[in-house]
């Protein structure tokens, strides 16, 4: 292994370009392809710079780095390994507010929500590198020892969604790298440019193969998936997406972890401080403009307290400031996408053809200058109507009341997804209590979309397989071995 992979400090850094050359990099170089396309800053419809188009070629040459890079990698110490993804992240803080300005202008995020991903995406290296798996003895007596350890699968592929492409990537490429893997991240044809620089700063810190990427159309994710050479699938992205990238995964059995689609619903007890439990659930309703998995998109209020509820809801959401994230005092900016806007537009269509009685917002101005939507309460929906059963993914949330609990826990059950949950009561035990009875990978009591890399995350039901994060997200990265050792 290369000195600089471990030696290297965010002193000693190469600068980067962040306002064009927008590279992929195989086996360490970058690898340009005759087509480019690019993308669009969704604040103002402006396109942002040409990123490379990777050929079915690009995908093979980079797996045969990444299985070369792997047999060494695999085989350096652990507190070695550590040490570079350590001081990789040294290097990003280095270059926060660049990765920060990056993210604004391809996603759309506004400035305060920008510096929380920029941050937190460092803040994954530096968790995840805090966690070991050591060996587990299981016996150890005059006959024999027995013990379980972890090893890694070789060439692991990050697929990174649009909506929070710095952190997501952060929280798939550490756990590859600390427990010995090489990783190809793919970023979203959509949001592709921070994930291409993070790609480019790794060069500096690990060995060539180790950290690769590859940027592409429709085209590059099918090509991953079913290569025979990856060994492992770290997706995160829409549930439908996610079955298919499992379907293709399946014919060489590969490893996967699906982060996908949630429905997550928010029930409040009639106890609670309703000025400020409102206040919360409007900003976890629409953080992002609601393109956040883990976002309230149900939220459930005990009947006694609805109307006052709403109406507290109501008067945060009309102090919210849309526009362009790049400007100061922006609270919320537009959706990320054409497509994801157009899918977002239909079910403000439906606000007329269903009789949806709307609380604040329900109109969308003509696209101009972005893809702008303004934050939209939906008043007591039919529970069988699409706001209350899909996942909008956009700046739109059903509010509904309830009357007993255990018709309140059918109805927050009552999905297919089961990726987050929330219960806010004064009663802590109680909702404690309650809280048990939902189906979701994560329940906050009197908290919502709170995330931690010490933390496994993961969903239920059709909301993913497996967990990203914390000690059993590393073990998603390894085969577990068990040897018997007779004396």
């Amino acid at each position: 292994m290369a000195p600089s992979a471990i030696d290297s400090t965010a002193n000693d850094v190469q600068n980067l370009d962040f306002q064009g050359n927008f590279v992929q990099i195989i086996n360490g170089k970058s690898a340009p392809t005759d087509k480019t396309r690019h993308g669009i800053n969704p604040a103002t419809l402006k396109p942002r710079p040409d990123v490379p188009v990777a050929t079915q070629e690009d995908v093979d040459k980079a797996v045969e780095a990444g299985k070369a890079a792997f047999k060494k990698w695999r085989k350096v110490p652990y507190e070695e390994r550590k040490a570079a993804v350590l001081a990789y992240a040294d290097a990003i803080e280095k270059f926060q507010t660049e990765f920060r300005d990056l993210l604004i202008s391809e996603q759309g995020k506004p400035i305060p929500q920008a510096d929380v991903e920029t941050g937190a995406a460092i803040a994954w290296f530096r968790g995840m590198a805090s966690i070991e798996l050591p060996e587990e003895i299981i016996e150890d007596n005059d006959k024999h020892t027995i013990f379980t350890r972890y090893t890694p699968l070789g060439v692991a592929a990050a697929i990174v969604p649009w909506n929070f492409p710095l952190l997501v990537a952060a929280g798939k490429m550490a756990p590859a790298l600390l427990t010995g893997n090489v990783v190809i991240l793919k970023p979203s044809p959509f949001t592709p440019y921070g994930g291409l620089k993070l790609v480019e700063l790794a060069q500096q810190f690990f060995p060539p193969g180790v950290v690769q990427s590859l940027s592409g159309d429709d085209n590059l994710g099918p090509w991953i998936t079913s290569h025979p050479g990856i060994d492992k699938i770290s997706f995160t992205g829409s549930t439908h997406t996610g079955k298919l990238v499992m379907q293709s995964a399946s014919k060489t059995l590969k490893r996967v972890t699906l982060e996908l689609g949630g429905n997550d619903a928010a029930i409040v007890f009639p106890d609670v401080d309703v000025e400020s439990v409102a206040e919360k659930a409007a900003l976890y309703a629409f953080v992002n403009s609601g393109q956040v998995c883990l976002n309230m998109k149900r939220i459930y209020v005990h009947e006694s307290i609805f109307e006052q509820f709403r109406d507290a809801m109501v008067k945060h959401i009309k102090a919210y400031t849309v526009g362009d994230g790049s400007q100061t005092g922006v609270s919320h900016g537009p959706v990320q996408n054409s497509m994801q806007y157009e899918r977002v537009k239909t079910y403000f269509d439906d606000i007329e053809k269903q009789g949806w009685k709307v609380a604040v917002g329900g109109k969308i101005e003509p696209l101009a200058n972005g893809y702008y939507i303004t934050p939209t309460v939906i008043d007591r929906p039919p529970e069988d109507s699409r706001i209350v059963v899909e996942e909008p993914f956009g700046p739109i949330v059903p509010l509904l009341s309830w009357s007993t609990e255990e018709e309140v826990i059918a109805r927050a059950n009552n999905s297919t997804m089961g990726l987050g949950a929330s219960v806010w009561s004064k009663d802590v035990k109680k909702a404690e209590q309650f809280g048990r009875d939902l189906e979701a990978g994560t329940v906050w009591i009197n908290g919502h979309f709170e995330i931690n890399p010490l933390v496994p995350f993961g969903g239920h039901k059709e909301s993913g397989i497996g967990v990203e994060w914390g000690a059993n997200g590393l073990k998603e990265y390894c085969n577990v071995q068990s040897m018997f050792v007779n004396k």
